[in-house]
């Protein structure tokens, strides 16, 4: 049955309505949940988010129960993303069908009210079409589907009473707001169109309201190792962080790792401080190199390298990389025939500097999808480099490399290598200490024309 209907159907509404039916969990599916909670680096979360698995799992089962033909989608599911579930205390973006269904769970439902993140209610990003509301009875190794309400229905309510959140940043919505006849959310599902129950649009300046507030975020955001989000930033940071999936990553990342204390407050800025400049800056594609193109960006500073084939050794740029790859292969360092490469010459504090860079797509029957980045810091003449010379490279998980000139070994350059998937970037930065330092836009790879 279809019915392109686009008012919420009435609660009067007849229909044969099942007793709430009580859902066996596996132990397969505890164990699963036993290992994607260990996964939570937030000890506090860490029960939560077993029951949230466990609700995952005893809401698809009654779905098949109840002869469910949806197509359920759990690839954005935010409770199967470690980093996603340390953050958010529910099952966010799980897809039934068209519709965006939020899993809200607990042990027991004695209290009168329920307690909602603002995450699931206030940011676009998260907010579903309906609010589930999963019993866990753990002991048992059952739950039950209790109740649920449309986010059109809580948006009204919430609005009429100007409803306010707590400091921790969760509602407390009144039980009876729910409607605690589940099946009739089966009915909804299969008779409704999406756009009986519109969402708000996600708000297009995302990328303009980070780049605003990414002081105050560096300053702040490595608190988050050891305090949660609410009592580390104000909702409006929060809301900035939580729609940047890199933030995301980057908080989990900062929560798994042990890093020194003495080394933390500037190595972590450091990070802080590459990673916004990949969100929010222009990369240049060195995919377009292949075809022995510059985009747009590249075209101010940078000129490409012919074939990387032998050639005689003179002063030119083109034949100064000669003697440099030919160097790079007697260290073993392989550089294809297909590889394609750029130059660019830099002034850092009156230093005059030269930097190649060289990719080539990995055909890796593993992982088709990798390239590989080359980066050669030197002198126009390849002279001995300035002794407090460094060369930076970041991703968004960290600071991939930093190379150092050796005053004993008389380096006339620097040189590194990495690795990363179609959807990664670096970004690559040159100092000379004291706080002179040039970053250059981002290097991202597109071979597509």
């Amino acid at each position: 049955m279809n019915n392109s209907s686009t008012e919420i159907l009435p609660m009067t509404l007849e229909f044969e309505q099942l007793p709430p039916e009580v859902i066996s969990l596996s132990q397969s599916q505890i164990d699963r949940a036993v290992e994607l909670s260990t996964q939570v680096k937030d000890e506090s979360l860490q029960w939560q988010n077993y029951l949230n698995v466990l609700s995952l799992s005893a809401f698809e089962n009654w779905l098949d129960s109840r002869g469910n033909y949806f197509n359920v989608n759990r690839d954005k599911c935010t409770v199967l993303q470690p980093q996603f579930a340390n953050l958010i205390s529910t099952v966010a973006n799980l897809k039934v069908g068209e519709y965006k269904v939020c899993l809200i769970t607990t042990g027991s439902f004695i209290d009168e009210q329920v307690d909602i993140s603002r995450i699931i209610v206030d940011l676009p990003e998260y907010i579903p079409h309906f609010y589930v509301l999963v019993e866990i009875l753990e002991e048992e190794e059952k739950a039950v589907i209790q109740r649920f309400i449309s986010y059109k229905e809580l948006s009204e309510r919430h609005q009429n009473i100007n409803l306010k959140p707590n400091s921790d940043w969760n509602y407390e919505i009144p039980l009876t707001w729910f409607c605690d006849e589940a099946d009739r959310l089966l009915l909804y599902l299969n008779c409704l169109e999406p756009v009986a129950i519109p969402l708000p649009a996600i708000p297009t300046n995302r990328v303009e309201n980070l780049e605003f507030i990414k002081e105050e975020l560096i300053k702040k955001l490595p608190q988050l190792q050891t305090k949660q989000l609410w009592e580390a930033l104000t909702w409006e940071q929060a809301s900035a962080v939580l729609t940047n999936p890199e933030l995301i990553d980057w908080i989990y990342n900062l929560q798994t790792q042990n890093i020194e204390e003495t080394l933390q407050i500037t190595t972590l800025q450091q990070h802080l401080s590459d990673i916004f400049k990949l969100i929010t800056q222009p990369a240049i594609n060195v995919g377009r190199w292949l075809w022995d193109e510059l985009d747009d960006l590249a075209q101010t500073n940078w000129n490409l390298l012919p074939n990387i084939t032998p050639q005689p050794v003179m002063r030119s740029p083109v034949e100064e990389f000669t003697v440099i790859s030919s160097q790079l292969q007697q260290k073993g360092l392989e550089i294809p025939v297909q590889a394609r490469g750029a130059y660019q010459d830099l002034s850092l504090a009156g230093v005059p500097l030269r930097l190649y860079a060289v990719t080539w797509h990995l055909l890796s029957e593993t992982d088709p999808n990798s390239w590989t980045l080359l980066l050669i810091l030197g002198t126009p003449a390849l002279e001995s480099l300035p002794h407090n010379l460094k060369l930076r490279v970041s991703d968004q998980t960290g600071i991939l490399v930093e190379q150092k000139v050796n005053p004993e070994w008389g380096n006339t350059y620097l040189f590194t290598r990495v690795v990363g998937n179609f959807d990664e970037k670096f970004l690559v930065s040159v100092s000379l200490g004291d706080g002179v330092e040039i970053t250059l836009p981002s290097f991202a790879f597109d071979i597509s024309r």
